[in-house]
Parts: structure tokens; C-alpha cells; sequence
């Protein structure tokens, strides 16, 4: 298959060097408006093909694939007309701007019998599927709650706020992980340097009790990467900042015996053994294009789908309309 890359910034030249690397791809087109990105691609991958011109790879019938790295307001019109030009896509987080668009991107999609991919990167992380693993085999028990902290000095964006900028990691992995439906968000944040917040808090319901938190933040002094989901047996920590022992699981938990009145009921800590599962090394986002290529050769959808990510993309709006409303809770 050959595919094409819009959009050479920050995350560009990660995606142009997994698919170069792929044995399923005969060749890569590098394309981006800024001269200076296309002269750095051409230096580091000598084998990629360069342009300026979206429209010449549309018209390209041997373009199997367009994979899509620019601004989250330009994903829409660009995925569009690139289905509409019979290509798949792979589209990076947030999937689009609005629900309404990720729903038409996806009614497209199928119409033309073409696949989505959003590029929800840490699905494809050894210890997240390490994780789903746990969850699925009863490991931790019933989830009880989901707690995460991304927390970083920059970089800030300039068209989105920062839970459409960082939350979408946390969220993919909640969405994967818990087996509840959300139906509610709540979300509190502040701009202190432009009209964007930067600092934000997301609350997320599920029909299930379970509940999920997220604390993103653009100016914090140190960059932390964590996660603890909280089970009625287990507990699991995932801190992606360790170089080893990403991921640690607790035989910890509360255990509440009630006896005759309310007032009797006995709450009892359990703290037991600790231990760290082995998690597989291998780049998130190589297997991310081994996915995408393995559905459309065998024309299914692929795990990130443009579903799941219509899924986070709901969670976003809803927070957008909590912030403005100062945290007031909004029904999914």
C-alpha cells in the first residue's frame, strides 16, 4: 500500500518513519504548506517523496492511505475529502472538532466501504494492554473509580484548550479499560494565558457507579504521567514517567462490614503485597500501523475506530459546556 502524511509538525515525523518502516507500505508522500518542515523530512527520510499539494494526493489514485497530523479544526474537511476521494484514514487525536462531523466522517466511511483510524496511540502501549488484560482476567475486581494526572510544562496549543489537548490519552484508555458507559461529564478549568484554558479538571460518570477523574495541566513545574484504577480486590498504579515497573498492582483495598445500625459499620484496610507485571517494550506506534494495515486487509474495523474516538469527542464537548457553565454537570 502507499500512503501519504499531512502534516509534518510535531508528531509528523514519528507517523512518517513508522510507516516507512512497514513492509505493507511500497512508499510514503510527506506533504505540509512550510517548506522548512519539508526540507527537515527530506533530510531524515531520504526514501519519502515530498510535496505541497493535498489535492495532487487525492487525485493519486495509487494513494491507499491518507493519515492526517494537522490541526484538530482541519481534520474534518481534510478526512472528508479524502474519503470522498476513496482513501482510509488515519486521523490523529481528537478526531475531529465537533460529534457532528466525527458522526458524518463515519457514515462516509462506511458508505465507501473505507476504514478510520484515530490515532488513540496508547491503546497500542504495552502496559495499557497489560492493564486490559488484568481488568478482563478479574484482576483488580470491580472498578470502582479511574484517576489520572498528565500534568507538564507546555506545550501550548494554540487553537485548542488543554483537556482537548491532553485528555484524549486518558480518556482512550478509560473508554478501552472500564466496561460502564459514561453519562455524565463534569469539568472545571482556567485561562491565565490566553483564552484557552490551561489548567482543568474533567469528571466522568458511568451508569455503573464507577467514576473517573482527570487532572491535565499545561503549567506545572514537573511532568507527571499517572494513573490509578481502583478495584474492589486490587488496586493498579501506571506511571509512564518509571523507566521500569510501569505498572504496579496492590493487593490493597477496603473491606466494610455492617453490622446491626449504620453506625456500627466497620470500615477495614487490607494492605497486602505489591508486584510489577512484565509489559511488552515495543513502540505504541508501530503497532498502531500494524492494526490499521491488518484491518484493511482484513476489512474490519480497526481498534481505534472512528466509534471510539466519536466517543471521546462527546466527553470533550460536554466538557467545553461545563467549563463555560462553571462545572455544571452535562448528560452525555
Amino acid at each position: 500500500m502507499k500512503a501519504a502524511v499531512i502534516g509534518l509538525g510535531y508528531w509528523g515525523p514519528n507517523l512518517v518513519r513508522n510507516f516507512l518502516s512497514n513492509g505493507e507500505i511500497k512508499s510514503v508522500i510527506c506533504c505540509d504548506n512550510n517548506p522548512a518542515r519539508l526540507k527537515l523530512i527530506n533530510e531524515k527520510f531520504p526514501a519519502a517523496i515530498i510535496t505541497n499539494s493535498y489535492s495532487g494526493i487525492l487525485k493519486d489514485k495509487s494513494v491507499d492511505i491518507v493519515v492526517i497530523a494537522t490541526p484538530v479544526d482541519t481534520h474534518y474537511q481534510l478526512a472528508k475529502e479524502a474519503l470522498q476521494n476513496g482513501k482510509h484514514i488515519w486521523v490523529e487525536k481528537p478526531f475531529t472538532a465537533k460529534s457532528k462531523q466525527a458522526e458524518e466522517l463515519i457514515k462516509l466511511a462506511d458508505k465507501h466501504d473505507l476504514k478510520i483510524f484515530v490515532d488513540h496511540t496508547f491503546i497500542y502501549n504495552g502496559a495499557v494492554k497489560k492493564i486490559k488484560e488484568l481488568t478482563v482476567a478479574g484482576e483488580l475486581g470491580d472498578i470502582i473509580y479511574f484517576d489520572s494526572v498528565r500534568v507538564n510544562l507546555g506545550l501550548f496549543q494554540h487553537d485548542i484548550n488543554v483537556i482537548w489537548d491532553l485528555a484524549p490519552h486518558d480518556l482512550s484508555i478509560m473508554s478501552y479499560i472500564l466496561d460502564a458507559k459514561p453519562i455524565a461529564v463534569s469539568a472545571n478549568g482556567i485561562a491565565n494565558y490566553s483564552k484557552y484554558e490551561n489548567v482543568a479538571h474533567l469528571s466522568v460518570y458511568f451508569d455503573n457507579n464507577t467514576f473517573a477523574h482527570f487532572h491535565v495541566n499545561w503549567t506545572s513545574p514537573v511532568k507527571i504521567r499517572r494513573m490509578i484504577v481502583g478495584g474492589n480486590k486490587k488496586m493498579l498504579v501506571f506511571d509512564d514517567m518509571e523507566n521500569s515497573e510501569k505498572i504496579k498492582v496492590y493487593d490493597s483495598g477496603v473491606e466494610i462490614t455492617t453490622q446491626e445500625g449504620i453506625y456500627d459499620a466497620l470500615v477495614q484496610y487490607r494492605i497486602g503485597d505489591m508486584y510489577s507485571p512484565k509489559v511488552n517494550q515495543t513502540e505504541a506506534l508501530n503497532l498502531g500501523v500494524k492494526e490499521f494495515l491488518a484491518s484493511i486487509k482484513e476489512d474490519r474495523q480497526p481498534l481505534t475506530n472512528g466509534v471510539e474516538g466519536l466517543k471521546v469527542v462527546k466527553i470533550l464537548e460536554a466538557s467545553d459546556e461545563s467549563i463555560k457553565r462553571k462545572g455544571k454537570l452535562i448528560s452525555l
